[in-house]
């Protein structure tokens, strides 16, 4: 059973349409990359995948258990989030609040559960460190970190890469392809075709006319060796 399935969605905002007929789904372990255009409605799917916006019409269903609060989310940085005065682990130990509820402090399970999720990324040593002290590179682990602690199952990841350097990008997709390996499923929205095809299992091409499928069969498609063509970052 698929974890998410959208079926003839419709997205769009003040009542204007982005996208129409947009279906997918997908399954555990999956490794998803969302690419297209800008304006394509990238970021009109993120919002509605985590319930900040209704779609105009369609339907997404849940399922293999995935509770609805159950995404971890990666969103790209401001300029004011990056300047954020606090300590690495109290940023890391932010991505349980959803399961604090109406409890003012964290349990030992979960301030346990960031000690491994800072272990597994690399930042352990980092744990004291303020947050706006780090490069983008170790601030965008300290982020993964955090969206780790609150799902083990998918992460919604925009643009991760975006505005770091070569070799912290390559870095980062690394860490990203080591989580999706550990079984967690990764749904990536991404302006680089390069990463996409490289990563991912599955494409979703939002366009005019859209394509979900395989990477394999993305390569094939008229739409995708287009794009795949160029070799490089589409903007």
């Amino acid at each position: 059973m698929p974890q998410i399935t959208c079926t003839d969605l419709t997205l769009g905002y003040e009542g204007k349409t982005v996208v129409s007929g947009l279906s997918f789904s997908v399954n555990a372990g999956d490794y998803l990359c969302v690419v297209g255009e800008n304006g394509s409605g990238k970021s009109t799917l993120v919002k509605t995948l985590l319930k900040l916006k209704a779609p105009m019409s369609g339907q997404i269903t849940k399922g293999d258990g995935l509770a609805p609060d159950e995404i971890g989310y990666l969103p790209q940085q401001t300029a004011v989030q990056k300047d954020f005065p606090a300590a690495v682990r109290e940023v890391v130990r932010s991505g349980c609040l959803n399961r604090c509820g109406l409890r003012p402090f964290y349990s030992f399970s979960e301030k346990q559960m960031a000690e491994e999720n800072m272990k597994k990324l690399g930042i352990t040593s980092l744990a004291k460190r303020c947050y706006r002290e780090l490069s983008g590179g170790q601030q965008q682990r300290v982020l993964l970190a955090r969206a780790l602690c609150a799902t083990r199952k998918i992460l919604l990841l925009d643009e991760p890469a975006a505005g770091l350097d070569p070799s912290a990008s390559a870095d980062m997709y690394d860490l990203i392809e080591g989580l999706n390996r550990d079984g967690i499923t990764i749904i990536m929205i991404s302006h680089d075709i390069a990463a996409a095809v490289k990563y991912a299992s599955h494409i979703l091409h939002i366009d005019e006319q859209s394509f979900f499928g395989t990477t394999t069969d993305y390569l094939k498609s008229e739409i995708g060796g287009s794009y795949a063509g160029l070799g490089g970052e589409q903007e």
